[in-house]
């Protein structure tokens, strides 16, 4: 599209930005992304693969008003639009795929900072339970009659 016909139709040019936007998109969730380009050594062939989530979301708005059953003398008037959009994409490596003649085995990738910062979030948790199940249980003062 030239830059002419998008400054005379602005809808049109919003439309090819939203389409560039999704193409973007989906693109990053194509084969060529979740498996790495192969690495040949000798007789053996290593593909590296990971996992990719993209989330996108869009909306638009727009309204418009008038009231003059209410005032006929001075005419309301009121319009408004909007318009928004945002997404997100994440990877992470899952596997190495290494093929030799000996055969096809699949190596996961561990993350183990991850797990280290989930067992400590863990014990942080139990922690702070057990500290506020044994101290002293607060109760109301009893009501004379």
């Amino acid at each position: 599209m030239t830059d002419e016909l998008a400054s005379t139709q602005p809808e049109l040019a919003g439309y090819e930005a939203f389409q560039d936007t999704m193409e973007e998109f989906l693109a990053a969730g194509d084969v060529r992304v979740v498996y790495g380009e192969p690495i040949q050594h000798e007789d053996t062939l290593i593909i590296p693969t990971a996992e990719v989530l993209c989330v996108a979301g869009f909306g638009v708005g727009g309204g418009s008003g008038t009231d003059t059953e209410k005032n006929p003398e001075n005419l309301s008037r009121g319009s408004g639009s909007g318009g928004g959009g945002g997404g997100r994409i994440l990877s992470r490596p899952v596997a190495v795929v290494v093929a030799s003649p000996e055969g096809i085995r699949i190596e996961p990738v561990v993350d183990i900072t991850k797990i280290a910062l989930a067992g400590l979030t863990a014990m942080g948790f139990m922690v702070g339970m057990l500290f506020r199940m044994s101290g002293r249980r607060h109760s109301l003062p009893e009501l004379e009659e």
